[in-house]
């Protein structure tokens, strides 16, 4: 295998391929080390309507990189993947593709168009496996999981007896949200609340055998067509002489009573209320102290029943415009007035919902909730990154309904209840015996089996089964914030009923992504992005690095393609670095690097250089490390970043040059030790994140065997650690730093030989480390001492440890050089005040560790230094 890196870096050419070597060589199974703690995580499951947005991106290549890195240290890691039948919209997504052709599913039959959708759902499950290689997502195959696979069948159908048979599963006749599109029940959280233009339409209902009116107001004049009473406040002395009359319906002329009850407000519009129990829930309560009938006067498709006399058949929207007409010809409209208010829409078609009465399945969930609040107050807590989603996660426990499980859909887990002519009903996990029995034509909500994935998927009713043995609970589960309620809080309630644990350990909240102007990504915007077309121009590395880095736990992201070919930017750095590291180590041995490694941290051999990056090495892997077990991978990027493109690239390989252009051989043989040691740590370290070029490589590194997979993840080596040399080069980068800036500021270039005076009282290091001064400043004379007789017309600057003087007599200005230094000195008093103002604060130096107390005090000295000589040289220059 040859060790040269193509001089181009192609992510299409490194990505192609490497994914199934992965496979063939099983490196994403658990290792099975009985002695290694286990890490596991389950896929959230993406739904088989289609291609993997951004979002799912997002997920899975947090959790990629969580699994990554804990393999890589040696925990026995599980990442079981799945996918989820997600009931509504797949069967909207077939029902659609069906009728391109003209066919409908009631024209196929049941057992028909559920065979057209096993076959949408291998073409996309398909699909979505093909996406999840580009992404390079780590998973074990072959415990792939699908929520309609006959284990989680008998899971799901376990939980419905065991939750009916302690009657925490009723059925019953009550006011649910229903999609007219998809024509099913929906939960209170498939609801999406949006504003719309509406009007208020103001209308006169008759008393009675009188010519009296009242009026009313709604914003869905269609409904009065299910009216059952219109209420007053018993105290609204405007219509005590009305209450026990009755009104009469203008156009269908039926009669209703008038009630009161503390629902009618007297401060609102009119205060006459008109009660529609079967299609309003306040009505419905209304209707439920008052014994009043509930007229459904809706079809399942949201046009007009047979309740609805001369517009039945209409559609809801239609009928609305007819029955204002007609209103009006009657004289009993009385106004429109136009409101913008919040409208239900559903969450997988888009339509307006309309509540409706209706016979549905319900889990009580009262003790349900409990159980969950109760167990964030214990040891088996569930923990949130950011920990602010547990109080979302709380409120809505605390205030949660009666969840509507049934669905009118042919797709999903048929609810296992029978009936006979009887009228008897059966419930159990299997069919009855006997001839008569029909079972229930309605499916469970998705949400129902999803709820039970991180214990179903490992074996679980049988508590005997090996993984949920070993991986159960579950250790972390990434997610965004948006289905906290349809997901996770589900998941929590179900897991401690069925299993008496918390399903996971950690749950990290990510955000949603936003385009470039901070919209959400819509189809009707049409601003949404696909992640495979992003990974055809950048690779699924550069998109890894985006999503990792691109915010906080918690927070949104915009996708940017600056950020894109920034994150590109940075891989091709690291690969013309491993370029020149690879080209000039080509017959470097294994053992050479280790005993080379061990003369460094012994100091009998290597340079300052040398020690410095080893020692910024163990920093970084500990702070890195630090992050990603807070799961803060944007700060562990950010470290990372720095380290390899400021510390490693532009500064130790430009310093190494010293030495590889030089004529001593050992001194060579040691910095290549020391570059490939670094390259190798910077690649582990990276390829949680950017798994595919890290591979590429790290298998080009003399000597280096099997998969950076599951080669061992950086440590720190306390060995290495040597603050001097870390110092010291810190005072050499600042030094050097200096000198370019001046040169800058009085336009004079690099190529021109300058003279420099440097006082320190670290005059032997420096005078130690003079070749590199000398190579990256290029003085005319050099003088190093720790005392020596400034000159009057010089530029200077003030850096740590030391004090550096260019005399350039005829190309500065004094006045304008203290106009400069005046500048530098306000930089200084600023970070002198935020120091003093840390440093004051009282409960800072209570509460924080002493290290940290001690390096602001190291702050403030040091600051303390350059603004006390920087003032000294102001003065100087004044006086002359």
């Amino acid at each position: 295998m040859t060790n040269e890196l193509s001089p181009k870096f192609n992510p299409t050419e490194v990505e192609a391929g490497r994914y199934e070597k992965w496979l063939e060589a099983d490196v994403f199974k658990p290792s099975g080390n009985p002695d290694a703690e286990p890490y596991s995580i389950v896929i959230p499951p993406p739904n088989v309507t289609g291609k993997l947005h951004l979002g799912h991106a997002w997920d899975t290549t947090l959790q990629d990189i969580i699994i990554r890195q804990k393999r890589m240290q040696g925990f026995d890691t599980l990442w079981l993947p799945g996918m989820d039948h997600a009931g509504i919209a797949t069967q909207a997504k077939v029902a659609a593709r069906l009728a391109e052709d003209g066919i409908l599913p009631q024209d196929l039959g049941r057992e028909k168009f559920l065979d057209k959708v096993w076959e949408w759902k291998d073409e996309y499950a398909t699909t979505i496996k093909e996406q999840w290689g580009k992404m390079g997502i780590s998973v074990d195959y072959s415990r792939e999981r699908f929520t309609l696979d006959e284990g989680l069948s008998q899971a799901v159908r376990k939980v419905f007896v065991q939750l009916y048979n302690k009657g925490w599963i009723y059925r019953g006749e009550k006011l649910i949200n229903w999609d007219p599109k998809a024509m099913t029940a929906l939960s209170d959280i498939e609801v999406i609340h949006k504003e719309i233009d509406g009007a208020f339409y103001h209308i006169t209902y008759q008393i009675e055998g009188s010519d009296e009116f009242v009026e009313i107001a709604t914003t869905r004049p269609e409904t009065f067509l299910g009216d059952t009473a219109v209420i007053v406040n018993e105290k609204d002395e405007r219509y005590k002489h009305l209450v026990g009359k009755n009104v009469i319906l203008p156009i269908i002329n039926r009669v209703i009573p008038i009630l009161t009850d503390d629902h009618a407000d007297m401060e609102k519009g009119t205060g006459v209320v008109k009660i529609t129990p079967a299609h309003d829930p306040n009505d419905f309560e209304v209707a439920m102290r008052h014994d009043l009938p509930m007229i459904n006067m809706m079809n399942n498709d949201g046009t007009i029943n047979e309740n609805g006399g001369k517009y039945e058949g209409l559609d809801r929207f239609e009928a609305r415009k007819q029955i204002v007409a007609d209103l009006k010809e009657l004289g009993q409209l009385v106004d429109i007035k136009p409101v913008r208010h919040e409208v239900g829409h559903s969450e997988r078609t888009g339509v307006v919902v309309e509540p409706r009465l209706s016979t549905q399945w319900f889990v009580k969930m009262d003790e349900l909730a409990k159980n969950a609040i109760a167990n964030q107050t214990t040891e088996d807590a569930v923990e949130f990154y950011p920990p602010r989603f547990n109080d979302t996660f709380m409120q809505w426990m605390e205030n949660v309904h009666d969840w509507v499980i049934s669905r009118q859909l042919w797709w999903g887990h048929q609810i296992p209840a029978w009936y006979n002519e009887a009228g008897e009903m059966y419930v159990g996990e299997e069919a009855p015996e006997g001839e008569g029995w029909t079972q229930d034509a309605d499916v469970l909500d998705t949400w129902f089996s999803s709820a039970l994935w991180p214990f179903s998927t490992m074996g679980w009713p049988d508590e005997n089964s090996a993984d949920f043995k070993r991986y159960f609970p579950t250790s972390t589960l990434v997610t965004g914030y948006d289905i906290i309620f349809f997901w996770v809080s589900r998941m929590i309630f179900q897991s401690l009923e069925f299993t008496g644990k918390s399903p996971f350990h950690n749950v990290l909240i990510h955000g949603l992504i936003r385009d470039e102007e901070g919209r959400k990504m819509s189809k009707s915007l049409g601003n949404g992005i696909d992640p495979m077309d992003v990974i055809e121009k950048y690779g699924a590395d550069a998109l890894r690095w985006f999503l990792s880095n691109g915010s906080a736990p918690g927070q949104d992201v915009r996708f940017s393609y600056d950020k894109m070919d920034a994150a590109w930017n940075f891989i091709n750095k690291i690969w013309n670095i491993s370029r020149y590291i690879l080209m000039n180590a080509e017959d470097v041995s294994a053992d050479s690097v280790s005993s080379a490694l061990t003369k460094v941290a012994n100091k009998t051999a290597g340079n300052v250089t040398d020690r410095w990056i080893l020692t910024r090495l163990n920093d970084t892997a500990r702070r890195v490390t630090e992050q990603m077990d807070k799961f803060e991978f944007g700060v562990a990027g950010h470290i990372l970043y720095n380290f390899i493109w400021d510390e490693f690239a532009n500064w130790y390989l430009e310093l190494t040059k010293e030495v590889m252009f030089g004529e001593d051989e050992a001194e060579k043989d040691i910095t290549r030790a020391v570059l490939l040691h670094v390259l190798d740590q910077v690649l582990r370290l990276l390829h949680p994140i950017m798994p595919f070029f890290t591979e590429e490589i790290f298998e080009k590194i003399p000597n280096t065997s099997g998969s950076i997979v599951v080669a061992e993840y950086p440590k720190v080596r306390p060995e290495f650690n040597d603050d001097k040399a870390s110092e010291g080069v810190a005072m050499l980068i600042e030094l050097i730093t200096a000198v370019r800036n001046i040169r800058a500021e009085v336009n004079t270039p690099l190529s021109k030989a300058v003279p420099m005076l440097i006082k320190s009282e670290h005059a032997d290091f420096l005078n130690a480390v003079s070749p590199y001064i000398s190579r990256f400043t290029n003085p005319s004379e050099l003088t190093i001492a720790k005392d020596l007789a400034v000159p009057e017309q010089a530029m200077s600057a003030v850096i740590t440890g030391a004090e550096l003087y260019l005399p350039l007599a005829g190309l500065i200005n004094i006045e304008e050089e203290i106009a400069r230094l005046e500048k530098e000195l306000a930089k200084w008093q600023k970070e002198l005040d935020l120091v003093n103002k840390k440093l004051g604060n009282e409960r800072f130096v209570a509460n924080a560790k002493a290290e940290v107390v001690q390096k602001e005090k190291d702050k403030l000295a040091d600051y303390q230094e350059k603004f006390d000589t920087v003032k000294a040289r102001i003065a100087e220059l004044k006086e002359n």
